[in-house]
């Protein structure tokens, strides 16, 4: 992987383009910790630059540099030919320079043109706010950007996908040649982010400069141009997108060759420890899961294909007792005897653990430590009689698990919040190991973490395997299932609509059985 000349970048025509921002020799350090080490980083017009790197290789921290975040920091920044230091996000913002994070910042009771215009609102010449002014430049942006979205509906009234391109049409309000979005295909569908590209697209044909930050590498190699890979702060490497192979680019972020991302072994399996037999849910009329059926078995890692909407959740979430049980018909067996779990405590007594898809909402408690959280669900084991917990035990065991796992923390004492995500979702596994789970109900356990964190997290999984431990794995990403299942599901509106053995995955007949009803779907509601 090369670096490109620091003058002129390449679109995917081949066109050379100016450089409109340098970041020279970014060097910041935080107590105790240099976050970022004399990088250099550049951004071409006409261009999506990708930004990849394990989670902590200070990716968040550079653009936060660029976009008037942190303002304390060495080096200097030239945007147009100009030395410019941003003292707040406002001037990077009146510079040209705009960051749609992660979590987007909308106000979801106020209306679409409401949020694009918040804190820059029109006014009249009696200094009253001007809605009819600003819902017409808000539909202009709109139909700029391909969008059939009313100014006038109330953000939470949107969908996750279109809140997104709201924050777009926001950050293209304030005249933003520069737009940096980090992870923006997190929570959206794949119809959702193949349009979130072709709006992308066409903005870089319009002369905005996009710089992309996602663990989805699939992704990078779709819309970027250019991809940079900062590791421990540092860059290691610039290269035009078509000039860099996906093993290229992971043994950079992660600084060592894998030689297989998810690598699977041969595990004898052992008795059925789930079977579900006609699961289905109901929520007033509507069937969110219908007479669903499947087993898993001791050692066995049991994927959960479909699209977004399928009930792949809402089948996790079923067996593990979150609903009432007037929602709810068919068996569940556990062990071969049949269950009614009324409860996500009882599930746990009984042997299941669920790892939320939003494991900081759900599956952790933030603001406390890897030691409160990794014996939560097993606090019992830990207690003196009246309720008094015998610390030196709970102490031992937490190093113990800590260790087996590999958590990367500085001690057992450090509060969960600043863990990364690979580390967080490790914690939410030894919680769950505690309490001495046979089944692991998984809900997109990699989403948000590296590809280096997503091979450990497998890894794991596949040595529990090893041990006997029974898995229902849901993800979006077909590779990931495809590469540590022994069995795949696939559900479509609530119904299983194919069972794939792994000698015999194929993505495209796994792809069509996810589709399977979508369109009769769609011919009911036109």
């Amino acid at each position: 992987m090369s670096e490109q000349h620091p003058t002129a970048g390449a679109t995917p025509n081949g066109a050379d383009t100016p450089v409109i921002l340098s970041m020279r020799h970014i060097t910041k350090r935080f107590p105790g910790v240099i976050a970022l080490d004399d990088v250099t980083f550049d951004v071409h017009s006409h261009e999506v630059h990708g930004l990849v790197g394990e989670n902590g290789a200070g990716k968040s921290t550079l653009m936060n540099i660029m976009s008037g975040v942190y303002t304390d920091y060495e080096g200097a920044l030239v945007l147009n030919g100009h030395q410019v230091r941003f003292h707040n996000p406002r001037d990077a913002q009146d510079a040209g320079i705009v960051m749609i994070h992660q979590e987007l910042n909308l106000v979801p009771e106020l209306t679409v043109y409401e949020n694009i215009f918040l804190g820059r609102e029109h006014k009249t010449l009696r200094a009253l706010v001007n809605r009819s002014s600003m819902r017409r430049q808000a539909q202009k942006l709109m139909s700029d950007l391909g969008l059939d979205i009313d100014p006038n509906r109330p953000i939470n009234r949107l969908r996750v996908g279109q809140r997104q391109l709201v924050e777009i049409a926001k950050a293209l309000n304030l005249n933003s040649r520069i737009i940096i979005m980090d992870e923006p295909t997190s929570a959206l569908s794949d119809t959702e982010v193949e349009y979130l590209f072709q709006v992308v697209r066409n903005l870089r044909a319009h002369d905005v400069a996009v710089i992309y930050i996602s663990h989805r590498l699939d992704e990078i190699f779709s819309i970027a141009d250019r991809i940079s890979v900062l590791r421990d702060g540092q860059v290691v490497g610039t290269s035009l997108a078509r000039d860099i192979t996906r093993r290229e680019l992971i043994n950079l972020m992660v600084g060592r060759e894998l030689d297989v991302l998810y690598p699977k072994e041969t595990v004898e399996t052992g008795p059925v420890v789930l079977q579900v037999e006609d699961l289905t849910l109901r929520q007033g009329r509507i069937h969110i899961l219908d007479s669903v059926s499947l087993q898993v078995h001791q050692g066995e890692i049991v994927g959960l294909a479909g699209l977004m909407g399928a009930g792949r959740t809402q089948l996790l979430e079923a067996i593990f007792g979150v609903y009432p049980q007037s929602q709810l018909s068919g068996t569940i067996y556990l062990e071969g005897k049949p269950l009614r779990i009324k409860s996500p405590k009882a599930a746990i007594q009984r042997g299941i653990g669920l790892v939320a898809e939003d494991r900081k909402g759900q599956s952790l408690v933030l603001e406390r430590t890897v030691t409160e959280n990794a014996t939560l669900a097993a606090l019992k084991q830990f207690l003196y009689f009246l309720n008094v917990i015998n610390q030196r035990a709970e102490r031992n065991a937490v190093t113990d698990i800590v260790q087996d796992l590999n958590i990367k923390t500085p001690t057992i004492s450090t509060m969960v919040a600043n863990l990364s995500g690979g580390n967080q979702q490790k914690v939410v596994i030894a919680k769950f190991l505690l309490a001495h789970i046979k089944l692991f109900l998984l809900d997109e356990p990699t989403r948000g973490i590296d590809v280096g964190a997503k091979a450990e997290v497998y890894n794991l999984i596949g040595e529990l395997a090893r041990q006997g431990t029974g898995f229902l794995l849901v993800s979006s990403e077909l590779p990931e299932l495809l590469a540590v299942c022994d069995r795949i599901y696939v559900l479509c509106n609530g119904r299983i609509t194919g069972e794939f053995a792994r000698g015999a995955f194929d993505q495209a007949a796994i792809m069509e059985a996810a589709t399977q009803f979508e369109d009769q779907i769609s011919a009911s509601t036109d």
